[in-house]
């Protein structure tokens, strides 16, 4: 009993106690000091960190999206405008059954296919499911009244209100106003995402988005209050949006009406410029299409429909369609030929129906020559040879002036460049030459690739536009005016084509080109009794003097090519 008592040591059990209890106590001081020192440390040296944290979570910002600005045309009248229009939206996450509301929706409002798997996607989605996302676009007051009256049917479904763009015009102004549409995935990796944050829109085609960033304005905020779910509050503070800058064109809705009547319904394009502040008119591409079935989203069966269309009215005519230029480039080497000094006005050949390159057999035949008739125009100077537009005569003048300088000269007129300055989808046609044919084809130019370019065509390819501004420039005695759309430039814009050798051409070679562009429109030579070649179409039915120049590039009277000499 006396060993087992002494094996107990009392002491030495206690100082163990002492020695863990003061461990254990300092342990939980040095935590309990880390604990203050991470408090203090959080609320003097983090503070603001964790203060603007705090924020971030229980505040969040909205964007309030800008209205787009109008477009108006010279007098007034509106191009494009922003008009109301009601959408369906579904908040997914107060959807009880998908398939029922659905079944009990389509019954309600007619649903596409496009629209039903819309609203599949959306009411299926995981992240997010508080907001509201739109599934029909643009309801009728007939919708509109269906869905109100069975609303109690449809929890987490509601019809709201927003601006769309609209284009009153429709088909007649597609072309040259252009069109917003959807931002798409490719569009979105090119946005600066700050500025779109509010809208679902952007300019796609020309006016609309060469000056997307004036007429898209800056978005706004609201600085709202949200719970631990994200959910809205109450709005604390904002910044209202900056509207867009209205566009006033030089286009004219009356003259752009009576250029499509004057088309009647043909496919072909019309430009007008006004010479003097290079001010686009009109600019009309038939056939055309409504810009309004695209700006909600065009559904796939009226998109095909359009691309597949013989008549392919998605193609602007006016700024893309590259087409021989014909007897309408006469004027213009008439003028290249005077200003060298290469001919004079009183100069003449004879023709007799038919031109021949020395040293060959081939025969180049005038536009009036027939079987029964190939006597040609007999003695032509230059005045002649515009308003009877005689291929003989320029031919023998092409080849006189040869390619370099034709290619050198005409790009004095603005061919093949891109010269309008708010159309970023006009094409540049096609000025050949020697290098460019080398490095396009491997070969050389042919003698009787000048020839044919002596009456507009060959290779050479000009737009409508592009005819309209050398024809302006030509009328301003070589002024050039660089072809725009907008008068009030919303911001500094870069000339991006002004050429100047045309303003260089002596003042004594125009007048003369003038006068027989003049006799194409009206009588020509009474002494001969020669009418010009636009008379009995233009002429005769009007009572004041133009000048004017008529081109047939469809009729072809080149048949083989010659053989190469340089």
């Amino acid at each position: 009993m006396r060993e087992a008592l002494a094996l107990k040591d009392h002491h030495s059990e206690s100082q163990i106690y002492v020695e863990r209890a003061a461990t254990g106590a300092g342990l939980v001081i040095v935590l309990f000091a880390l604990l203050i020192f991470r408090v203090g440390y959080l609320q003097t040296v983090q503070y603001s960190d964790a203060v603007a944290r705090s924020e971030k979570n229980r505040v969040q910002v909205v964007a309030r999206p800008p209205v787009r600005g109008l477009i108006l045309d010279r007098q007034g009248i509106l191009l494009a405008e922003n008009r109301p229009s009601r959408n369906l939206v579904v908040i997914p996450e107060q959807i009880l059954d998908a398939d029922d509301t659905l079944s009990d929706l389509a019954a309600v409002l007619e649903m596409s296919e496009e629209d039903t798997a819309r609203f599949r996607r959306l009411s299926g989605r995981t992240t997010r499911r508080f907001e509201s996302a739109p599934v029909l676009f643009d309801l009728s007051d007939e919708q509109v009244a269906r869905f109100e009256v069975n609303r109690y049917r449809f929890p987490g479904l509601s019809v709201q209100a927003k601006l769309v763009r609209n284009y009153p015009q429709g088909a007649l102004m597609a072309h040259a106003v252009g069109s917003v549409r959807r931002i798409n995935d490719q569009d979105a990796l090119l946005l600066d995402t700050s500025a779109y944050a509010a809208t679902d829109h952007i300019g796609k085609l020309g006016v609309e988005r060469f000056y997307e960033d004036a007429l898209l304005g800056q978005v706004g905020y609201d600085r709202v209050e949200v719970n631990a779910r994200g959910r809205m509050m109450r709005v604390l503070d904002g910044v209202k949006p900056v509207n867009g800058q209205n566009l006033t064109l030089y286009l004219d809705a009356g003259l752009q009406a009576a250029a499509d009547r004057a088309l009647a319904g043909r496919r072909g394009a019309v430009v007008a410029i006004d010479p003097k502040t290079g001010g686009i008119l009109a600019l009309l591409s038939r056939p055309s299409y409504d810009p309004n079935l695209f700006v909600q989203g065009i559904s796939h069966q009226n998109y095909n429909a359009l691309r597949a269309s013989i008549d392919a009215p998605l193609f602007n005519r006016a700024i893309q369609g590259q087409y021989q230029p014909g007897s309408t480039l006469k004027p213009f080497i008439g003028l290249i030929a005077l200003g060298n000094s290469t001919i004079t006005v009183s100069d003449s050949i004879e023709d007799p129906g038919w031109y021949q390159l020395p040293g060959t057999e081939r025969l180049y035949r005038d536009w009036n020559w027939t079987k029964t008739n190939d006597g040609g125009h007999g003695r032509v100077n230059l005045e002649k040879a515009i308003y009877r537009s005689c291929n003989v005569y320029f031919y023998d003048l092409a080849v006189r002036l040869g390619i370099d300088r034709l290619s050198n000269d005409l790009k004095q007129f603005g061919f093949g460049q891109a010269s309008v300055l708010d159309l970023p989808d006009a094409h540049e046609g096609l000025l050949p030459s020697r290098v460019w044919k080398r490095a396009s084809r491997n070969l050389p130019w042919y003698p009787g690739d000048t020839v044919n370019l002596g009456i507009g065509h060959g290779d050479i390819l000009v737009t409508p536009l592009q005819m309209a501004a050398a024809a302006a420039a030509l009328a301003n005695r070589g002024r050039w005016v660089t072809p725009r759309m907008a008068q009030n430039q919303p911001f500094d814009q870069v000339e991006r084509f002004a050429p100047s050798g045309a303003g260089q051409l002596p003042d004594r070679v125009w007048a003369p080109i003038i006068g027989a562009m003049e006799k194409v429109v009206h009588r020509g030579n009474q002494i001969y009794g020669e009418n010009g070649t636009a008379w009995s179409y233009i002429g005769r039915d009007i009572d004041y003097r133009m000048a004017g120049k008529s081109g047939t590039a469809q009729v072809c009277l080149l048949y083989t090519s010659p053989s190469p000499r340089d």
